[in-house]
């Protein structure tokens, strides 16, 4: 079994602290993914995983066994790196199995092992290949490769894609997500792509400043956030924030106008308080042009600031209470720059946090 369990655990250099005491379980088997901006702890809390960086305090543990003082080889982990790092002096097969020949593995064993990767990943044709003579995407999956053939406990990704265009992307990601399912092995996987952690994961830890802001499912995430941070990081474009006041039992936004409260969260609110708003752009378009038109709403004329066709739909820039908010519109239609609609806002899935503390009112 290949849980992996983070308790309390610190990383230092120096006096400064980059990863502030998290705490995580991973189930075996599971897609974990870790997200969030440059310098949030996420690459750091992988390389303490791996061995590859010393841990301040606290334990890992794989397997159930601490780690701590163990070095990578003997963690029974397999890493593959944004860099690729593969021998640009041999070939594929010689790529695929060079690790195994170092552990003193026959050469009858290294064959099948990394026929049976190879296999797996597409690579048959390519094994008397150099790098040079490869894709990015082909030697991303010949570092994958190589990570298989030594059938480890669990796999770590370090932006494996973070080198690739945008259609490599896409497909590299399916490629991850069939080696899975095909592998079946524990994954943790970090990038700062939201799209990639919603796409890949069966749970998303969304880390910040060393700190972990939230964990869940990808869905539990992008509908429940628990701080603007998450909304605003999760979500592609991220969620709206309007400042507002709850006022007689309604949001009272800065400009004055009012719309409802949420049913499902008018027993988080009290009278004064202040709170942001927070709807997402699918939440926000114009009548007749929005994903679902039924159930509690708002309807507000807004004038089009800006307008993004983007094929059968349309990322619209225009302003609520001064402050300028992004909608959607699903459809052929075009519209331009000072065109006046009528506007939807989906209130049944809106946000409420509060202004001090950033943090959901449903979480307070």
């Amino acid at each position: 079994m290949a849980e992996i369990t983070l308790e309390k655990v610190v990383k230092k250099y120096g006096a400064v602290g980059v990863v502030h005491g998290i705490d995580l379980a991973i189930a075996h088997q599971e897609f974990v993914v870790l997200v969030g901006p440059s310098g949030c702890g996420k690459s750091t809390t992988l390389r303490m995983i791996a061995g590859l960086e010393d841990i301040t305090g606290g334990l890992v543990k794989i397997g159930g066994t601490v780690v701590n003082d163990l070095p990578p080889r003997k963690r029974n982990i397999s890493m593959v790196f944004q860099n690729y790092a593969l021998y640009p002096h041999m070939d594929v097969r010689a790529n695929l199995g060079f690790g195994l020949k170092i552990a003193g593995q026959s050469p009858a064993e290294i064959t099948k092992r990394v026929s049976e990767a190879a296999e797996i990943l597409g690579l048959t044709p390519l094994l008397d290949r150099t790098p040079a003579e490869l894709s990015g995407g082909q030697r991303q999956r010949v570092a994958m490769g190589r990570a298989i053939v030594r059938n480890p406990d669990a796999f770590l990704f370090d932006e494996p894609l973070s080198n690739l265009d945008a259609k490599l992307r896409g497909q590299m990601r399916a490629e991850i997500k069939k080696l899975h399912q095909t592998v079946k092995t524990t994954v943790v996987y970090v990038t700062h792509d939201q799209v990639e952690a919603m796409t890949l994961a069966d749970r998303i830890v969304v880390m910040r400043d060393g700190h972990i802001e939230q964990v869940g499912t990808p869905m539990e995430v992008f509908n429940h956030p628990l701080t603007t941070f998450v909304a605003t990081f999760i979500g592609s474009p991220p969620m709206n924030l309007l400042p507002a006041t709850i006022t007689g039992g309604a949001v009272q936004l800065s400009d004055g106008s009012t719309v409802p409260v949420p049913d499902r969260l008018r027993g988080f609110v009290t009278e004064g308080m202040k709170v942001q708003l927070g709807i997402r752009p699918d939440d926000i378009s114009p009548i007749g042009h929005g994903l679902s038109q039924d159930g509690p709403g708002a309807e507000l004329r807004l004038t089009v600031a800006l307008a993004e066709p983007l094929g059968m739909e349309s990322l619209i820039y225009t302003h609520i209470a001064g402050q300028e908010v992004q909608a959607k519109l699903y459809g052929p239609r075009i519209v331009q720059p000072g065109e006046t609609l009528d506007f939807r806002l989906a209130l049944d899935r809106a946000h409420l946090f509060d202004a001090a503390t950033g943090r959901s009112v449903r979480a307070a």
